[in-house]
């Protein structure tokens, strides 16, 4: 199950978050990320087999550094966009030696806020 990188209960594990920044696929997909992108943009731009792809995006959504969000369209093919969730990442080490994650996530503008506030509520009916 993919985690909401929004929610204030969504903080990956350090080992979750060194592994998927530790890939070199899943930091060229967040080097690529400029922009909202579907997995056949990022794809093309990657230059990473499709099958390879979903997996890394979902590695990066797991450890919540992206965010998934459907691409409403007029044909009804709704398509998947991904977008970097994060602004900064530390790492700190605690004092029983272990390490603990912090993640700066971007300012959530007034409309996505209200469309966070309308999927929570579609969950519930």
């Amino acid at each position: 199950m993919v985690r909401d990188p929004l929610s204030a209960e969504s903080v990956p594990s350090a080992p979750e978050l060194c592994a998927a920044l530790d890939d070199p696929d899943c930091r060229e997909i967040i080097r690529e990320l400029e922009e909202p992108m579907t997995a056949a943009e990022l794809g093309e731009r990657c230059d990473i087999p499709q099958s390879t792809l979903y997996r890394k995006l979902e590695l990066l959504s797991e450890a919540t550094l992206l965010e998934e969000s459907t691409e409403i369209r007029r044909d009804g093919h709704h398509a998947s966009k991904y977008s970097i969730a994060f602004e900064e990442i530390r790492l700190t080490l605690e004092d029983d030696r272990s390490l603990a994650v912090a993640i700066e996530r971007p300012a959530r503008t007034a409309d996505e806020r209200l469309a966070e506030l309308w999927s929570e509520v579609r969950k519930e009916t």
